[in-house]
Formats: C-alpha cells, sequence, structure tokens
C-alpha cells in the first residue's frame, strides 16, 4: 500500500478512547480518514484522541455511545452522517473482559460480556448496513480475538471467549449476507499490551509468551495495521474471513 489508502473514508470506530480502538482511530486518520471516536465513559480520553487527530490536520469528533443499545447506536451512526455525509467503515471494537472461572462468573458478568462484545457488533453493523448498501459500499471489521479460536483461554474467561467465538460466526454470516457490497471481516488479535490485561499475573504472562512463536507481546499499533489492510482497497476481494494477528501463538 502507498499513500493515504483511506483518502475520503468516513470511519466509525468503536470503544476508540483508548488501546486497539485508539490505535486504529489515529491510523485511519493519518490514512485520510475521517473519524468517528466512539466511547462509554472515558470522555476526556476520547477528547484527546479526536485532539490529535485534529492537529496532525484530519478530522474527528466523539460521540458517546453504548454499543448494547440500540437508541445509542442509532445516535452513533446518525451524528457520523450529520458530521461527514456518509458512513464506509465501521470498527466494532468495543468489548468487555470479565477475568473468571466460569463457575464464579455471575449472570450479570455474562450478559455485559455478551451484550457488548456480541450483540454491541450486530447492533452496530445492523445500523450502518442500509447506509452501505445504498452506497454500493463498505467495510465492516470486528475486533474479535485468537482466544475465541484457541481453547486453553476458556480456562480463564469463558464468557469472554464463548462472546469471540459468536463474534466469529457473526462475521461469516453477515459476510454471506450482506454481499457483494459490503465486506464483512474479523481481527483475532493475541496477546496485546493494552490496558485490559495491565494486571496480568506473571506466571501467566510468561506461559503466554512460551506458547507465542515471535516471543513477545503484539501491539496496538500492529493490530491498526491490519486494520488499514481490511478497509483499503488491497482487501477488496476478501470477507468472511478471520485474520489472526498473533505472533504465532496456537497456530493450529
Amino acid at each position: 500500500m502507498s499513500g493515504k489508502e483511506l483518502e475520503g473514508k468516513v470511519a466509525i470506530v468503536t470503544g476508540a478512547s483508548r488501546g486497539i480502538g485508539r490505535a486504529i482511530a489515529e491510523r485511519f486518520a493519518a490514512e485520510g480518514a475521517k473519524v468517528v471516536v466512539n466511547y462509554f465513559s472515558n470522555e476526556a480520553e476520547a477528547g484527546k484522541v479526536v485532539d490529535g487527530i485534529k492537529q496532525g490536520g484530519a478530522e474527528a469528533i466523539a460521540v458517546r455511545g453504548d454499543v448494547s443499545k440500540s437508541a445509542d447506536v442509532k445516535h452513533l451512526v446518525e451524528s457520523a452522517v450529520k458530521q461527514f455525509g456518509h458512513v464506509d467503515i465501521l470498527v466494532n471494537n468495543a468489548g468487555v473482559m470479565v477475568t473468571k472461572p466460569a463457575l464464579e462468573a455471575s449472570e450479570e458478568d455474562w450478559d455485559r460480556t455478551i451484550d457488548v462484545n456480541l450483540k454491541g457488533a450486530y447492533l452496530c453493523s445492523k445500523e450502518v448496513a442500509p447506509l452501505m448498501m445504498k452506497q454500493q459500499g463498505g467495510r465492516i471489521i470486528n475486533m474479535s480475538s485468537n482466544s475465541g479460536l484457541y481453547h486453553p483461554s476458556a480456562m480463564r474467561f469463558t464468557e469472554y471467549v464463548v462472546s469471540k467465538a459468536g463474534l466469529n460466526g457473526l462475521t461469516k454470516a453477515l459476510a454471506l449476507a450482506w454481499g457483494p457490497h459490503i465486506t464483512v471481516n474479523a481481527i483475532c488479535p493475541g496477546w496485546i499490551k493494552t490496558d485490559m490485561i495491565a494486571d496480568t499475573d506473571p506466571e501467566v504472562e510468561a506461559r503466554i509468551l512460551g506458547e507465542t512463536a515471535l516471543g513477545r507481546w503484539g501491539t496496538p499499533d500492529e493490530i491498526a495495521g491490519a486494520a488499514v489492510f481490511l478497509a483499503s482497497r488491497d482487501a477488496n476481494f476478501i470477507t468472511g474471513e478471520l485474520l489472526i494477528v498473533a505472533g504465532g501463538r496456537g497456530m493450529h
């Protein structure tokens, strides 16, 4: 890829106030996209993302919203269209993780994880799809996880793994339902150094790195690079795929 791959495109990135979502929003802006930075609670950090994008010469707005609530999702998409006129790219990145064994997790833990990680992606995708179909083009990128494919992870956070396995299924189902004009793909990161896993036990960290061929954590910017690829014209003929970006962990 060369030049600004996303020039003239409008992208919504959910959960973009920190971590992977923030990195994607910033990379998309650097590639010429106008970016809608969705956040749930951290207005200050979302504002910093928008300010940084604007300082770099690109356009962005921040929009609060709970992706598990249809009214919030409708407001998010309407805000994007009102500000920028259309939506070309949706990145379903918002997510939560409960790190409890299955017998210790509550019904509320289950509901919140499934609601945000799976239902949220469905609601956001369903809201942008008619717009993308009308303009005969669009990209939906779901932020899944290698945990949804690599079963030993289920020992620690069952709800999260199930939500991501479901997201993989949703990716394929929507790719079939919404072709030929909309491509739907998922990125399955391995262990990425973000706030979400900042409190990982040292023994667990050592085991994970020992299972990773490249022997290190991934970075949010490396996931952002994969998202830029799937949003670019180089991925025109790719849909329904799960792109694993995990440093070789769990190869099978």
